[in-house]
């Protein structure tokens, strides 16, 4: 899911009128390339299934295109209306699927209404809703970049709740994912005016 900020910014160059200039090209790439450090002791390509890679990239080819339909074509949707109508498909969509694999069980816990409070008010409700907010104001590219923020805020969190401390291999994927999204973001100095004689 990391690719979004690439996906983002090679459809914005080339449809959207919103072309990079080198610098921020730089900062994609370097951008994912420090997400890929921070997550590589995790990953195992081995381990993963044909059908979850397939998933993965139906949801990012999704994630993708909605925030960039959005963008385009209801910049002032009422976000409030945009986020129910968003969940509420997403729900109709996905029962059925809940309902075949898992049977729909429900095992109660804290744990269960933790996670629930986590994903549902602040990575969909507010993350989804300050997402849309900067994508009105800003360039699209500017704006997905700060998704390779993500892995970084996960790694922060494993230590406070896991005990897990980052690697070092970690430490410099953070640095240069900070790097990448700094490049990214940053406006480009304004040329200084001539000076009068």
């Amino acid at each position: 899911m990391a690719l979004q900020p690439l996906a983002t910014a090679l459809i914005a160059a080339r449809w959207m009128g919103e072309p990079l200039v080198r610098r921020q090209w730089l900062g994609v790439a370097l951008g994912l390339a420090g997400v890929g450090l921070v997550v590589w002791h995790k990953m195992d390509v081995r381990e993963l299934p044909v059908g979850s890679l397939v998933a993965l990239c139906f949801g990012l080819a999704g994630v993708t295109a909605g925030t960039l339909y959005q963008k385009v074509f209801c910049p002032t949707v009422d976000l409030k209306a945009g986020s129910f109508i968003q969940f509420a498909v997403c729900a109709v969509a996905l029962a059925p699927f809940a309902l075949l694999f898992e049977g729909a069980r429900i095992e109660w816990s804290w744990y269960l209404f933790a996670a629930l409070a986590y994903l549902v008010i602040l990575a969909s409700i507010l993350a989804t809703n300050v997402l849309h907010v900067l994508m009105r104001h800003g360039e699209a590219a500017r704006v997905t970049s700060l998704i390779y923020l993500t892995p970084i805020v996960a790694v922060l969190l494993e230590y406070p709740m896991f005990g897990v401390l980052p690697s070092a291999l970690s430490v410099l994927g953070i640095a240069v994912t900070c790097l990448g999204v700094a490049l990214v973001t940053m406006r480009a100095r304004a040329a200084p005016s001539a000076a009068s004689d």
